[in-house]
C-alpha cells in the first residue's frame, strides 16, 4: 500500500507527527449489480503516526461524530475491517482503527511484549494522543479483551464496550489457564482460526467479495510471511493472560454499557464465553446466526446493521441522550458541536480525519448476510 507525497499529509499537533498516510481503493461491498456499482461509500484514510516518545502507530480513519475505536483480533490490522468500517460511517460516527503492537503498521513493544497490560497501556497512550476524551470501545476477538481492560481500568472515557467474538469471559479464561499446562491445547485453538480466517472469504457464494477482501489482507499475509517471529509476544500475552472476570464486574459496577455480538457457530471462542461477559459485566448478547468467529469480514453489511438497531433502540437514545447531557449536548447537537465535545482543542484525529461529505453518501440497498437476535437471559 502506497504512500502520499509528505507535502500533501495532514499536519497533526500535540506531539503526533505523521509519518505516512494512504488511501484505501476496495471498500465497495460485496457483488457487482449495478445497484453495488452506484453506491458511494467513504474510504479511509491510513496514517503512521509516531506518538510523543517515537513509538509508530498504524491508524485507519474516517467520518464525523462520536468516535467508535475498533481494535483488530490477533495477526489482523485494523484496515482489513475497512468495508464495515466506512459503513458505520453513514450512521453518524468517526471510526477509529488503531493496529495493535506488533501488528498491521505499528512497532511492537520495546519491553513487555508478552504482557497484555503494556499493549493495552499503549492503546490508552494512542487514545489520549490522538485527542480522544471518550468513545465506544470495539473490540474483535482479542482485540475485544484490550477494549475490556482499558474500559476497565478507565471506565470514564468509555460511552459502550461492544465485544465482537472477544476473549473475554470465564469459559475462555478456562482455556487459557488449561493452556498453561499443556500449550498445544492453545496451539490448536490457534490452528482453528486459521482455518476459520481462511473460510472467511466467499470463494463460492461471493467470488468479488472474495477478490476485494484478498486485496485488504494482502498487505497483512505478506508481512507476516516476511516476519513470522512478530506474532510470538501477543501469542504468549494471550497464554499468560489473567482472568478477565473482574475487568468485566468493573464495568458492570461502573455501569458501562456492555454488548456482546458473538456467532453461534464460532468454534475458536464459544457462544458461553459471550454469555459469560455478558453477565458478569451486566450487558446483552446479540448472537448472529450462523455466523463464525470472522463473520464481521465474511459479511460487511451486518455489523452495522446491527449497531443501526441497537443505536435506534429507545433505550440506546435514552442513555445518548444522558452522555449527551454530561457533555453540555443536547440530543439534537450538530456534527460540530459533538466533536467539540468528545475530542480536544486541535485534537489530532480531526486533522487526520479525511473531508468527507455526508449528504453525498449512499449507503445502497444491500441486506445482511446473517440473521440476528437479543439472546434472553439464561
Amino acid at each position: 500500500m502506497g504512500t502520499t507525497d509528505a507535502s500533501t499529509e495532514p499536519e497533526a499537533s500535540s506531539g503526533i507527527d505523521v509519518l505516512a498516510t494512504s488511501h484505501d481503493d476496495t471498500l465497495l461491498g460485496p457483488g457487482t449489480t449495478a445497484e453495488t456499482r452506484s453506491t458511494h461509500l467513504p474510504r479511509l484514510a491510513r496514517h503512521t503516526i509516531a506518538l510523543a516518545d517515537g513509538h509508530k502507530v498504524a491508524v485507519s480513519v474516517c467520518g464525523r461524530g462520536v468516535p467508535i475505536v475498533l481494535i483488530h483480533g490477533y495477526s489482523a490490522e485494523g484496515m482489513l475491517y475497512a468495508q464495515t468500517l466506512s459503513r458505520i460511517v453513514t450512521s453518524g460516527f468517526k471510526v477509529v482503527a488503531i493496529d495493535v503492537a506488533n501488528h498491521g503498521g505499528t512497532q511492537g513493544l520495546p519491553a513487555g511484549g508478552a504482557n497484555f497490560e503494556e499493549y493495552t497501556k499503549l492503546l490508552g497512550r494512542v487514545v489520549d494522543e490522538l485527542g480522544i476524551n471518550k468513545a465506544v470501545f470495539a473490540g474483535h476477538s482479542m482485540g475485544g479483551r484490550l477494549v475490556t481492560e482499558l474500559a476497565a481500568r478507565e471506565p470514564e472515557r468509555a460511552l459502550a464496550v461492544i465485544l465482537l467474538d472477544a476473549i473475554v469471559g470465564e469459559p475462555w479464561d478456562r482455556i487459557v489457564a488449561l493452556s498453561r499446562f499443556n500449550p498445544f491445547l492453545l496451539a490448536g485453538v490457534g490452528g482453528i482460526l486459521m482455518a476459520d480466517s481462511f473460510s472467511t472469504l466467499p470463494f463460492v457464494r461471493d467470488p468479488v467479495q472474495a477478490v476485494k477482501f484478498g486485496r485488504l489482507a494482502m498487505p497483512m499475509v505478506v508481512s507476516h510471511a516476511k516476519n513470522p517471529l512478530h506474532l510470538i509476544g501477543p501469542g504468549v500475552s494471550i497464554l499468560r493472560s489473567r482472568s478477565s472476570k473482574w475487568m468485566l464486574e468493573k464495568l458492570g459496577r461502573e455501569g458501562v454499557p456492555v454488548i456482546a455480538i458473538h456467532g453461534d457457530r464460532d468454534i475458536v471462542v464459544p457462544l458461553s464465553t459471550a454469555r459469560s461477559a455478558a453477565k458478569l459485566a451486566k450487558g446483552m448478547v446479540v448472537v448472529v446466526e450462523g455466523g463464525r468467529h470472522s463473520w464481521l469480514l465474511r459479511d460487511p453489511e451486518t455489523l452495522p446493521a446491527i449497531l443501526r438497531e441497537m443505536f435506534d433502540s429507545p433505550i440506546s437514545q435514552a442513555a445518548r441522550a444522558r452522555d449527551f447531557a454530561e457533555l453540555g449536548l443536547a440530543p439534537d447537537a450538530s456534527l460540530d458541536e459533538i466533536e467539540a465535545a468528545f475530542y480536544e482543542p486541535d485534537a489530532p484525529i480531526l486533522a487526520l480525519t479525511p473531508e468527507i461529505d455526508l449528504d453525498a453518501i449512499e449507503p445502497g440497498p444491500l441486506r445482511p448476510k446473517f440473521h440476528w437476535h437479543v439472546d434472553l437471559p439464561r
